[in-house]
């Protein structure tokens, strides 16, 4: 049986072993990748979907700010290629748009197919004036209002405003001050 449950600091390699498989290296490199870099997924929308403690999917949606309106970039959703065709994607789609509108968000945006992803009511009609990258095509890049006129009047860039992942502290500044080096520890969060 597949749960469909928050993601857990102790998912993080097996998340990025399955990302790799699903979508290889050039998955950093991609604009909505770039866009992330350096930022925590929403609060409570980072998913995984598990079956007898094996990750078969997973799907994360980020704050971004998308031409000037507030709003939630989805992605990557991925799940193992072992596991395809067991509506695992969809189910994760799903709670992740239900609990993106239980905490109040007004729009998720992706980088996708609109022929898979029109399912779940994303389209291109509402991003026109949006743009993510030079390299995205603008027919991929598809939204989702969960509240009526989220996205009225949004135009322009993306920009990220989700909150940074924690940066290390150094400390043992004396001995650098000594010729030293100082050491680095991770920072409260």
């Amino acid at each position: 049986m597949v749960t469909i449950r928050t993601e857990r600091p102790v998912d993080e390699a097996a998340r990025e072993a399955l990302l790799d498989i699903a979508y290889g290296e050039i998955r950093h490199s991609k604009p909505s990748a770039k866009l992330r870099r350096g930022r925590l997924p929403a609060e409570g929308l980072a998913l995984v979907a598990v079956e007898k403690s094996k990750m078969l999917g997973t799907v994360r949606l980020w704050n971004v700010s998308a031409g000037g309106r507030d709003a939630l970039l989805l992605g990557p959703l991925a799940v193992h290629p072992e596991a395809r065709n067991r509506g695992i994607g969809a189910a994760l789609m799903k709670r992740a748009l239900a609990e993106a509108a239980r905490r109040g968000h007004g729009a998720v945006i992706l980088v996708g197919d609109e022929a898979y992803y029109g399912r779940f009511g994303f389209s291109a009609a509402r991003t026109g004036a949006l743009h993510l990258a030079a390299a995205c095509d603008p027919a991929r890049l598809l939204a989702c209002e969960l509240v009526p006129g989220a996205l009225d009047g949004a135009a322009g860039p993306f920009r990220a405003t989700g909150r940074r992942l924690p940066l290390p502290a150094l400390t043992g500044l004396g001995a650098l001050a000594r010729g030293g080096h100082p050491r680095l520890i991770p920072r409260a969060a």
